[in-house]
């Protein structure tokens, strides 16, 4: 988590978890140092993280020490970490979809065939009762993406998975993992589109990580992810009339773990930070919510063997 108040010219940023994400930002932001930012304040449980952290930031010539206190404030503005929305190629089929080329959107597949989580401190990710279950703590991300191209809110979910490869000769403090490592979910939105989820974390011999497909009532559009392509066409044109493109955005200055995405993340924020008058963030915390709301949702329908109505779960 990254807080961030604009003092004179500088924007100092304190960061709460400093483990590979935190560290990740840490060296965004510091790739952003001509932007007049600046990392203050860390604060981690974790001792090992803490020294991590450190070193980064005196190598990066920047004092800090650990905040233990904050006050409530009602003009705070707060952005949710939803970094897969600024992928470029991801961005680049967001703004097809909403500049209308493919019409009423339908459906949205999103495919991610990738590696096994890997290993975090004290191994929390191995178990639901840390993370909510990997539909959650992973692919809340997907979720965001397909509600913001189906432009709709989701309704009721449907999901099939489990754990048949990965973690399963592994045992901390005498458990095995019971995280899922595969599975499939259905998503209805209540304008009538629809949206699934491929998810495989033992198919490391793929070209591409994630493959999005949005369908609309005239046209296609796919995204790729790391080949950073877009395609897209209309019916009336057929195969011969898909443009390819390749996605790139020059103001990225360093890509890190995510293509560029958390480095253009933090370029927003700091732009709604900075904005006379007040600019509303691009990710706010009802998006971050109901992502995370059709994770439990599929992690809900995987244990129960039906469908789950968003209302189930946030009630």
């Amino acid at each position: 988590m990254a807080a961030a108040v604009a003092i004179s010219s500088t924007v100092k940023y304190g960061i709460i978890g400093v483990g590979m994400m935190g560290r990740e930002h840490l060296i965004n932001l510091h790739h952003l140092r001509t932007e007049g930012v600046a990392v203050v304040a860390i604060a981690d449980p974790h001792v090992p993280s803490q020294d991590l952290a450190l070193q980064l930031a005196q190598s990066f010539n920047w004092p800090l020490k650990v905040v233990n206190a904050a006050r409530k404030r009602q003009d705070i503005l707060v952005q949710v970490g939803l970094e897969y929305r600024y992928m470029p190629p991801v961005a680049k089929l967001i703004e097809i979809v909403k500049g209308g080329n493919l019409g009423q959107v339908k459906m949205v597949a999103i495919r991610e065939h990738r590696f096994p989580f890997l290993v975090k401190v004290n191994n929390w990710n191995r178990f639901n009762v840390n993370s909510g279950g990997t539909l959650v703590e992973k692919c809340c991300h997907f979720f965001d993406l397909m509600r913001l191209f189906a432009g709709a809110n989701p309704v009721r979910v449907m999901a099939s998975g489990a754990i048949d490869v990965n973690h399963k000769d592994e045992i901390y403090d005498g458990k095995v993992p019971d995280i899922i490592d595969n599975a499939y979910v259905i998503v209805e939105f209540d304008n009538g589109s629809r949206g699934m989820l491929d998810l495989c974390m033992f198919a490391e011999g793929s070209k591409n990580e994630q493959e999005i497909s949005v369908v609309g009532h005239i046209g296609k559009g796919e995204a790729f992810v790391p080949e950073s392509i877009v395609r897209f066409g209309t019916r009336e044109k057929g195969r011969d009339g898909v443009h390819t493109l390749k996605a790139e955005d020059d103001r990225i200055k360093y890509d890190g773990l995510h293509h560029g995405s958390s480095y253009l993340e933090h370029l927003n924020f700091l732009s709604a930070v900075r904005a006379k008058g007040g600019q509303a963030p691009a990710v706010g915390l009802q998006d971050g919510l109901i992502s995370v709301a059709i994770g439990v949702a599929a992690q809900f329908s995987i244990e129960k063997g039906r469908f789950v109505p968003i209302a189930e779960v946030m009630d």
